[in-house]
């Protein structure tokens, strides 16, 4: 306790100093005392939600165990002000990707579920009978299609990230996934025998 009033009195990059010398987490937390109800403000402004924002800090404070060691700071008030924000902005921007993924998946749950006897492979008792019929499909494609369909639904990558995986070019990558889910829907109708004629 002593110890920690000794160091109260210390600037911001004081503490920061300390921190990088020693790695003593004890530094972090007297900065968490000093800013946590400021990043908590700004984490309430971007995410809208208090069970979130709370996340957010602790999130926040726990990648500065790490970046403090990395980056140069004069101003650390403003530094952690924009860190903050960065953070919250990539939540954010994983929010989206994950929610345009779902209503993609939503808007083409055709791909799945066409026929009512394609149903059945929803029910929870069927799951293994679903992937094991999505996997066998998915083997069927091209491996364009199969490399990007994966990389988008099951490894939860954008088209930009794809692009720079596989080298396609963006257009390439967003052909290759429309024509895959075209293809991945007629194989999976061969594979449970609901060919429409």
């Amino acid at each position: 306790m002593i110890y920690n009033q000794t160091y109260n009195q210390y600037s911001d990059l004081e503490l920061i100093a300390e921190y990088k010398s020693t790695q003593n987490k004890v530094f972090v937390g007297i900065l968490y005392k000093r800013y946590a109800h400021l990043v908590l403000g700004l984490s309430l402004k971007y995410l809208k939600n208090e069970d979130d924002a709370k996340d957010a800090v602790m999130q926040i404070f726990e990648k500065l165990f790490t970046d403090l060691l990395k980056h140069p700071i004069e101003f650390f008030k403003s530094w952690l002000y924009t860190y903050s924000k960065n953070f919250c902005l990539m939540v954010i921007r994983s929010r989206r990707s994950n929610l345009k993924k779902e209503l993609e998946l939503e808007n083409n749950a055709d791909l799945f579920m066409e026929t009512d006897s394609v149903l059945h492979l929803y029910k929870a008792e069927d799951k293994e009978k679903q992937y094991e019929h999505v996997e066998s499909a998915l083997q069927q494609l091209n491996d364009e299609q199969k490399k990007c369909l994966d990389l988008f639904y099951f490894k939860d990558k954008s088209y930009v990230e794809i692009a720079e995986i596989t080298g396609f070019t963006a257009n390439e990558v967003k052909s290759y996934i429309q024509n895959g889910k075209r293809n991945l829907k007629i194989k999976l109708e061969q594979i449970t025998g609901n060919v429409q004629s």
